[in-house]
């Protein structure tokens, strides 16, 4: 899809003009923890958001790019969800009070969305020079998947949190205060410019969204190889993260099966690059996945996978309330 250069500048100011208007509202007044309620009304304006954005895709671009974009925005959000439960162990890990951690989110994901559009540009200039490389990233995907599963259940993995480079870099180069100062990131101290630990914080979050972009990126080129709506993808799925880490709170701990089902989208995807790079190459026995089997396939997975997850804990739940039970009559 030919996309003018105006449509850039348009997606891009939008983003940013929304994403200061975000900050201006968590930033006035005295610093607060974000509510039930915010975070469902923020959830809901940025899916809305998107979908708007890709309606009107549909109607200056047709079906194909706005299948490719709903596609990628899934998967990405989905993809995001998983992220969560590490931001989850960053906020803890360095104490984040709870008045200033939409403030760390917003700004540490800002910084991600940046980065992640270099990569993207990158990986698309890439992509179309090098064809071969279609291979690789279907390769490191069905990699990533079998990871995941084989992963799944070990809660050390889960709790552990290992700083990055970056990170250690810039604790160790730049002066910083022991404890947070309100919500500042810079403050003067004797005389001298130190930040604080929220900017450390905030690069923590970037820097390891950056991370997980390593297979995201990979994932959505496998649903379409334009940057536009790749890039569009991952900023709208970025942009809602936020919300959604204080909206799910302790579902969170609930999505037992999720590292099951994003392992089965990043494989599907996986094999579909493959397929497709082996179908441009001419092989005759090679199909051709199309996109709306592709975002049919992404969808089902995350209802199943969600649903089976609930349905566990359920019963689980009911099954230790049995046992509880049990145990006390005997008792008695």
């Amino acid at each position: 899809m030919i996309v003018p250069f105006w449509a850039w500048i348009a997606v891009i100011g939008g983003l940013l003009l929304v994403l200061a208007l975000d900050l201006w509202i968590v930033d006035r007044g005295e610093p607060r923890e974000f509510s039930l309620k915010q975070a469902g009304f923020w959830v809901a304006f940025y899916v809305t958001l998107a979908v708007v954005f890709g309606v009107v895709l549909w109607i200056f671009g047709g079906p194909t790019p706005a299948g490719q974009f709903f596609a990628g925005y899934i998967t990405e959000y989905s993809l995001s969800v998983d992220n969560l439960f590490v931001f989850y162990i960053i906020m803890t890990r360095f104490a984040v009070p709870k008045v200033h951690q939409h403030k760390v989110l917003l700004v540490g994901i800002l910084m991600a969305l940046v980065m992640r559009g270099a990569f993207i540009a990158v990986g698309a200039a890439a992509l179309a020079s090098f064809g071969w490389l279609f291979y690789v990233f279907g390769l490191f995907l069905i990699y990533t998947a079998v990871q995941l599963v084989r992963q799944h259940g070990h809660d050390e993995d889960e709790d552990e949190y290992k700083e990055n480079a970056v990170l250690r870099w810039a604790r160790r180069v730049l002066p910083h205060t022991d404890d947070y100062v309100e919500s500042k990131v810079i403050v003067k101290v004797d005389g001298k410019r130190m930040v604080t630990p929220l900017l450390i914080v905030m690069v923590a979050i970037g820097t390891t969204d950056l991370l997980f972009a390593l297979d995201s990126i990979p994932a959505i080129f496998g649903l379409t190889t334009d940057a536009f709506i790749v890039f569009s993808a991952n900023a709208f799925a970025l942009m809602g993260l936020r919300q959604l880490y204080f909206l799910l709170g302790g579902l969170l701990q609930r999505l037992v099966y999720l590292s099951y089902g994003l392992a089965f989208i990043l494989g599907f995807i996986g094999v579909k690059l493959i397929l497709e790079a082996l179908h441009s190459s001419g092989v005759s026995w090679a199909p051709e996945v199309p996109i709306w089997l592709s975002l049919s396939v992404i969808g089902v997975t995350m209802v199943i996978t969600t649903v089976a997850s609930l349905i566990k804990i359920r019963r689980d739940g009911r099954e230790s309330k049995e046992i509880t039970t049990s145990a006390s009559g005997t008792q008695g």
